[in-house]
């Protein structure tokens, strides 16, 4: 017997797709709304931490990640300037536990392709171009939803997956939303040269960070972290020389990144945010999850694992309960807030620290820490 036999979920990130694999698995009847007209993934590359990787296997979706991704142990820590010397090999501490890489990067695009046949194998529905616009919970028993201003049928439950600007959040009269930590990101995805066989960052030098991250045999990601400014208008042509002139004081693999730039690689732009909903994220049987509650800047590349973990310890509790009473959502609160709450404040205080020109900043210190926190599984 499982708490809910009918389940609405908003969005088809990888917190969403998580939560409809789950729930699926188990029997439960899932319909997953997603605005959006066809599966997308904003970005080029993400970085996933052993504890998002313990996620995946859970969802029985490890093999297949795995196999389109490219694992790695361990950070370098670069300078810049001629030869781009390594000036520290960090070790990685594995989050997951030891039967999982310390550390994957892969293509965003792979990443939401493998979530969204692994929901539909489990039986879940997923339409695209479905916008839920109002929802009406009636006496804590159902929740009707409505999608596009069309009743789209009652649930037992409705999961708010649908990211940063979250329409489920406002619908259900949380106030708290993303601000904008004061640094911006240009990304791009290149091809990888052979020597980079793991995430490298570089500090110092016209921006605060340099970096790149290998996505698969013959392909990275690769960025650059840089005050928030106002480049959202700005033609490809011109992202692609912003890019190109921020990075030319790195040297090593950014020659060969460059080298892809200027052959047409693309580079898009967006800005860190931080929030973190630190009441109850449910009103009812309303309940937001991932980066609806919680957003961070990528500074301990754990936002993705984060939003993992809610899916998974909310339909753990799900499942594993018959009703959805009171118990159910402290047990659910009490395992996710504080733990989403240390990675947002850790992750917004190492990008303040750079911002603020902080050189004596324990910063190594502060990563170790919450690594530690993350081993120990939701």
């Amino acid at each position: 017997m499982t708490a809910v036999r009918k389940v609405a979920i908003a969005g088809s990130g990888v917190a969403g797709l998580a939560a409809a694999i789950q729930l699926a698995k188990a029997g439960v009847q899932v319909d997953v709304f997603e605005a959006k007209p066809e599966l997308g993934a904003l970005g080029s590359g993400i970085s996933l931490q052993g504890n998002a990787l313990r996620v995946f296997d859970a969802l029985g979706a490890w093999d297949d990640i795995r196999a389109a991704g490219f694992a790695f142990e361990g950070l370098n820590v670069r300078a810049p300037g001629p030869g781009a010397p390594v000036v520290a090999a960090l070790p990685d501490v594995k989050t997951g536990g030891p039967d999982y890489p310390a550390a994957m990067g892969m293509p965003r695009p792979e990443l939401a392709r493998i979530l969204l046949e692994h929901a539909q194998k489990a039986g879940a529905n997923v339409r695209f171009g479905a916008r839920i616009t109002d929802l009406d919970a009636r006496a804590n028993e159902a929740v009707a939803v409505t999608v596009d201003g069309e009743p789209a049928g009652e649930y037992d439950l409705l999961i708010g997956a649908d990211g940063l600007n979250s329409t489920v959040r406002e619908l259900i009269g949380i106030q708290t939303k993303p601000e904008p930590t004061g640094m911006g990101i240009w990304r791009t995805f290149v091809s990888r040269p052979a020597e980079v066989e793991r995430s490298e960052l570089y500090y110092g030098g016209p921006v605060y960070i340099a970096g790149y991250t290998p996505t698969g045999e013959d392909s990275m990601y690769a960025f650059l972290v840089e005050k928030a400014q106002d480049r959202f208008g700005v033609s490809d042509e011109e992202a692609t020389r912003i890019m190109l002139e921020e990075s030319r004081a790195y040297d090593g693999p950014w020659n060969a990144i460059r080298a892809d730039l200027e052959a047409g690689a693309h580079a898009n732009y967006t800005w860190f945010t931080k929030h973190l909903v630190e009441e109850p994220w449910n009103r009812g049987r309303v309940v937001i999850i991932g980066d609806a509650a919680h957003s961070c800047p990528p500074t301990i590349a754990q936002g993705a694992a984060q939003g993992l973990e809610d899916a998974l310890v909310l339909t753990e509790l799900l499942v594993q309960r018959d009703a959805v009473d009171q118990q159910l959502w402290d047990d659910f609160h009490a395992r996710r807030l504080p733990r989403a709450k240390a990675v947002v404040e850790a992750s917004v205080q190492l990008g303040q620290w750079q911002i603020d020109g902080n050189r004596d900043a324990d910063a190594g210190g502060l990563i170790f820490g919450i690594a530690q926190q993350m081993a120990v599984p939701a």
